[in-house]
């Protein structure tokens, strides 16, 4: 079996600690794992009302792919909006990334016009508020309340059905302890993502989940139909944290996936 090394880039409001499942299955089979803290996430100790962009945001993962020897590649595992930091980190780096593997992830190809359809997902993104973003969401205005939100939390009683609906209450108690605000001024970056040619040489693979209640089953495949990616799959039974509710079968699909390439 070859090995490989799988690093895991998170979404918004988690931290390196929602993949802690994944790890201990790769490493039990002979893989290398690493769990990335983004900026004002997880561990890091950045306030993330004062995180500039995504790139700032994205700097942990930018400053490890960096410090990678010269002859090593790295699988990338995004989430949510972590798809979009994962995009940018390829295309700052495409050398180091044999493949992108996008679960419940943005997946846009960089230097593309969203369709409107995408754009209402990503609204949050670009700063814009509405009725529907303050039901679930409460905002951090840190420059002011004239200004941008500098920072967004989901409400306590949206978490279980937005995040968790099919996960286990033990990971549920525990991402409620841990989840923390998400940086706004990072994500207004990921719709803005300049292109990059050599990223359509790394091979992609979207993870669809089937009962997510946070991204939308016509909004996943919106973006597999608009950006193909080179190996599609299902969890038909996963909410939209694929790490917490089918941790065993994201483990399978990872493993079938690193197949089609060289470590």
């Amino acid at each position: 079996m070859s090995e490989h090394h799988f690093v895991f880039v998170h979404g918004a409001g988690h931290g390196g600690w929602c993949w802690y499942k994944l790890p201990n299955l790769l490493r039990e089979n002979g893989h290398k794992a690493t769990c990335i803290d983004l900026k004002g996430a997880g561990i890091n100790q950045t306030d993330p009302n004062i995180v500039s962009s995504l790139d700032d945001y994205n700097q942990p993962l930018y400053d490890f792919l960096s410090q990678l020897p010269l002859d090593q590649k790295v699988i990338l595992v995004g989430h949510s909006v972590g798809g979009g930091s994962m995009t940018a980190a390829m295309c700052q780096y495409p050398s180091k990334v044999s493949m992108a593997v996008y679960v419940a992830a943005a997946m846009v190809k960089p230097g593309t016009i969203i369709p409107p359809i995408l754009k209402e997902v990503l609204k949050i993104c670009s700063g814009i508020i509405e009725a529907e973003a303050e039901k679930i969401w409460d905002f951090t205005f840190g420059n002011g309340p004239e200004k941008l939100p500098t920072s967004m939390m989901m409400k306590p009683e949206y978490v279980w059905d937005k995040y968790y609906n099919e996960s286990p209450i033990e990971d549920y108690t525990l991402a409620t302890t841990l989840l923390r605000p998400a940086p706004v001024m990072a994500f207004a970056g990921i719709v803005d993502i300049p292109a990059a040619p050599e990223v359509e040489k790394i091979p992609r693979v979207y993870v669809k989940t089937g009962k997510d209640h946070m991204f939308q089953s016509s909004r996943q495949d919106l973006m597999v139909t608009l950006w193909p990616p080179a190996q599609y799959f299902l969890l038909s039974e996963s909410d939209h944290s694929a790490f917490f509710s089918q941790p065993e079968a994201l483990y399978k699909i990872l493993i079938q996936a690193a197949s089609a390439i060289s470590p």
